[in-house]
Formats: structure tokens, C-alpha cells, sequence
């Protein structure tokens, strides 16, 4: 069947209390979207931000009594209507998502698709709430650099920011002892352990919220996340690795890699940056 949606043009202070009137309203749906290609970078470390002109857009049903609704809001922001006609959305979502290679040994697949490659490291993983399928350039050279790391045997991991867990399960995957995951989103450490699990990699993967890290030393800690949190955090990131351990941090534009070299210089022993686009990562051993 077809669907009403109703795309609100509102600023950021008022945006989130609208989108919660939308769905009180009964709105099946309700996202908010960038209304003027306003890239956010840099947020606060541990802020979810919004756009300063942003497009509410609410999902209604065909049939809804549009001047009801729209009588509900004084003033009413502009706005525009679109009928949308009824699509197989996840057959036509599900046809944009192919395996993946990264390096030599490493394949992300999804469900759906045969490995092209059965014998190399496949990991199973569906395009989902969290962030990291290996499609974002950031990503990409994160799952690089492990693939080239060598043997992880005996080692263990800290994927910080681990958001679909993918990281961390490569690392388990390609040897690795153990491996945790920390994010601020309750969702992704749900869908991080959801993929360890369809991976048969779950006993080996342990989540938590930032506050709830136990104390630890790893041997290899990523963090793809973005640049300013990276450097904010980079003596608190210092402190999990072990002497001679590997630090490997991703989420930086090409302009922001001298900020994030210097925060972590007197930490660690750096290597030569690798580029991917606009996108750069950070790699570097720490000093004992």
C-alpha cells in the first residue's frame, strides 16, 4: 500500500520535539535528515548532534486526515508531501549489499550471498542499527590494517567505538584470544554481540559501556571513531595498551591527521598514516 510522508523544514532547537509530536501523532516513522548538506565531523564527545536546518520527515498512511494533522502545529514550519508507492524495500536494500575483500584473507558478506571465497576468512555480517560493514572508507582501512597485522594468536583486542562489532570479530576471526567492544550506544553493543554470535565468536567477545570497562591492558586497541574525541581521549586510550601493544585509529579527515599525531606522539611510536580518500588512519606501537 501506499504511504503520506510529510517532510517538516524546522532548526535544530526545535527538531527533536517535533519529531516526538510526529509520532505521537501516530506517525509510523519519523527520521531526521540533513536539510542543507551540513556535515558534522567534529561533535562533542559524547553528543548525538543535529543539523542546524533540518528536515523532520514523518511516515503516515495513506489515508491520514492531512488537514487534522497539520492543524495539530501553530506555527506550522513549511513543509512538503509526497505519496509514496508501495516498494519491496528490502528486496531493493538488500540488492545494494555485495561481499567485500580487505587485504588478502579478509571478506565481509552478508547473509544472503555464497562467499565468493569459502575458504578465506569470511565474516557474516547484515546491514543494520550500527554503524561498520566495511563499506565506509574508515572502516576499510581498519579491516587493512588487521588483515596485515600478521598472527593475533593469544592476543587480545579493544575495539572502542565498536558500533557493529565487525572490528573486533576480523581480530577474532584472524586469531585473536579476546576481544571487547565499547560504544555509548546500548544498540550497538546489542548488534555487536548479535554478529559475534552469528560468527560463533560470542564467548570470545565481551561489551560495555564506556563507564563500565573494566581495567585492562591489550595488545591491540582500535578506535574508529573521529578525530576530535580520538584526541580528547588519547592519554585514556594510552592507558588500555600494553608496552609494545598497537594502537590504530580511524574516523580522521586527511586535514585533521597532524592534530591526531600529535595528541598520541608521546604515547606511542608512529607510523606512516594511510589514506583511503578523504579518510586517514593512524597506526603506531607503543613505548615501553
Amino acid at each position: 500500500m501506499p504511504w503520506t510522508q510529510i517532510s517538516f523544514h524546522l532548526d535544530a532547537t526545535h527538531a527533536e520535539a517535533f519529531a516526538e509530536q510526529l509520532s505521537e501523532l501516530g506517525a509510523l516513522s519519523v527520521t531526521l535528515q540533513d536539510a542543507e548538506d551540513q556535515p558534522i565531523y567534529e561533535p562533542a564527545l559524547y553528543t548525538t548532534p543535529v543539523w542546524q536546518h533540518t528536515l523532520v520527515v514523518g511516515l503516515f498512511e495513506a489515508d491520514c486526515d492531512l488537514p487534522a494533522l497539520l492543524a495539530h502545529f501553530n506555527p506550522l514550519p513549511s513543509y512538503q508531501v509526497e505519496i509514496l508507492e508501495e516498494q519491496d524495500w528490502v528486496r531493493n536494500s538488500l540488492a545494494d549489499f555485495q561481499a567485500m575483500r580487505f587485504g588478502k584473507r579478509l571478506w565481509v558478506c552478508p547473509h544472503w550471498l555464497e562467499p565468493p571465497q569459502p575458504e578465506a576468512i569470511n565474516i557474516r555480517l547484515d546491514p543494520g542499527v550500527a554503524f561498520g560493514t566495511g563499506t565506509h572508507a574508515t572502516t576499510a582501512l581498519c579491516l587493512s590494517w588487521l588483515d596485515a597485522y600478521g598472527d593475533l594468536s593469544g592476543q587480545t583486542v579493544l575495539d572502542y567505538g565498536c558500533g557493529s562489532g565487525i572490528l573486533g570479530i576480523a581480530a577474532l576471526k584472524l586469531g585473536a584470544q579476546q576481544a571487547w567492544g565499547v560504544d555509548i550506544d546500548p544498540q550497538a553493543l546489542q548488534a555487536t554481540l548479535d554478529n559475534a554470535a552469528q560468527n560463533e565468536v560470542a564467548a570470545r567477545f565481551q561489551v560495555a559501556l564506556p563507564a563500565q570497562l573494566p581495567p585492562m591492558r591489550v595488545n591491540v586497541l582500535l578506535a574508529n571513531i573521529l578525530a576530535n574525541p580520538l584526541c580528547e581521549l588519547a592519554a585514556q586510550l594510552a592507558g588500555y595498551v600494553l608496552p609494545q601493544g598497537w594502537i590504530v585509529l580511524s574516523g580522521i579527515l586527511q586535514a585533521q591527521v597532524a592534530g591526531v599525531l600529535a595528541a598520541y606522539a608521546p604515547y606511542f611510536d608512529l607510523d606512516e598514516p594511510a589514506f583511503q580518500g578523504d579518510w586517514a588512519l593512524v597506526s603506531g606501537r607503543r613505548r615501553g
